[in-house]
């Protein structure tokens, strides 16, 4: 298929309907309106069901109940919303029903503003709801990284039952780029055997089906306990299988820059730069940032000399490259807040500095 000119809203809203998508809800908020808008038109077309909720908690509950059924489910909001619907998030976790969000990040705390941010990393990563779980967190840079992350996350979230979140954003919800969209999927018709079926009272030769129970009540101690135990070795089986994220001139970097999404791109464009004025410079994109790639990132720490962790917000994912690094090397930080860019010199001076201070160290300790 030719490659079109695609704003990310609305491209990540066609993947999701190419990939299968059979229910939506949610609520407008700005800068991810536009997947709404285009999902309200291409869902009744074919036959699928849209509704645009009250409320973000509303939303979230529709999808939680839609997941229940084995319904091939989604929501997306920005922020605010995505605050409001921790939750619901909470049981869809404690359900293990498979569901997909996406989140379309804008400037906090609080009401904020609609320009771009990455504020909403703590939020999402560590843990999106009360309790002992983690959704599989994934985090595109480009238009169509989010179309083909769009289809990953619900094969993911079905493979794992589990919930699953597309972070980006709001500059790539809202920038357009030359990009492919995915053939159209068949629909599944076919529910999962451990779905609900509205069907309890209906005989199937000459007896009433197993009945299916969908619950996050574990009132007992040791009923929940035993519940957890068994989340967190599928957590475990996540962590080892679905680590994702992409290097670029790491073979010989003495500096690594960790960035995601936008400040990821940028960190791209400084990298070249550098590299072009022999700074021995790498760039170090998660893809997942739960789980996140703290194993890679520690044997990448054997040899740096120092990392340098670039986000649009005051350094959350700053915390865990810290905690990946360890005592191996220094951890520097470059944010912006407040829904404002990093740009390509910024990040060029602030490696530039890094560089000439561990070249100056290095003098030192041979004399």
């Amino acid at each position: 298929m030719a490659k079109e000119l695609l704003k990310g809203n609305v491209a990540i809203a066609e993947a999701a309907v190419r990939a299968g998508c059979e229910a939506y809800f949610g609520y407008p908020i700005t800068p991810q309106t536009e997947l709404l808008e285009h999902m309200s038109k291409r869902m009744p077309e074919l036959g699928r069901v849209f509704l645009q909720a009250e409320s973000e908690v509303a939303a979230v509950n529709m999808v939680y109940g839609a997941a229940s059924a084995g319904v091939r489910v989604m929501t997306s909001s920005s922020s605010p919303g995505i605050s409001l619907m921790q939750e619901g998030f909470s049981y869809i976790a404690g359900s293990e029903v498979p569901a997909v969000v996406v989140d379309v990040m804008r400037g906090g705390p609080g009401l904020g503003n609609i320009q771009p941010s990455q504020a909403d990393y703590n939020q999402v990563v560590k843990q999106a709801g009360h309790g002992d779980f983690h959704p599989i967190v994934l985090a595109p840079s480009t238009i169509q990284e989010s179309i083909d992350m769009m289809v990953l996350s619900f094969d993911l979230a079905e493979k794992y039952r589990t919930l699953v979140f597309m972070v980006l954003d709001g500059a790539i919800g809202q920038m357009m780029e030359p990009a492919e969209l995915p053939p159209m999927r068949e629909m599944n018709e076919k529910r999962p055997s451990w779905a609900l079926t509205g069907q309890s009272k209906r005989r199937l030769n000459g007896r009433l089906p197993d009945k299916n129970v969908v619950t996050s009540i574990h009132l007992g101690g040791d009923e929940l306990n035993a519940f957890n135990e068994k989340l967190q070795a599928k957590l475990a089986q996540i962590t080892a299988n679905e680590v994702r994220y992409e290097e670029s001139y790491i073979e010989d970097a003495e500096i690594i820059v960790v960035a995601f999404g936008t400040a990821g791109r940028v960190a791209g464009t400084a990298v070249k730069n550098l590299r072009q004025a022999n700074v021995p410079v790498g760039l170090f994109r998660p893809i997942t940032l739960w789980p996140f790639p703290e194993k890679r990132l520690a044997h990448l720490a054997e040899r740096a000399k120092a990392f340098l962790v670039v986000e649009m917000n005051a350094g959350q994912m700053l915390h865990d490259v810290r905690e990946a690094v360890g005592c191996q090397a220094p951890v520097e930080f470059l944010g912006r807040m407040g829904g404002l860019l990093p740009f390509t010199n910024d990040i060029e001076k602030e490696v530039q500095t890094i560089w000439r201070r561990s070249e100056v160290l290095a003098l030192h300790q041979q004399n």
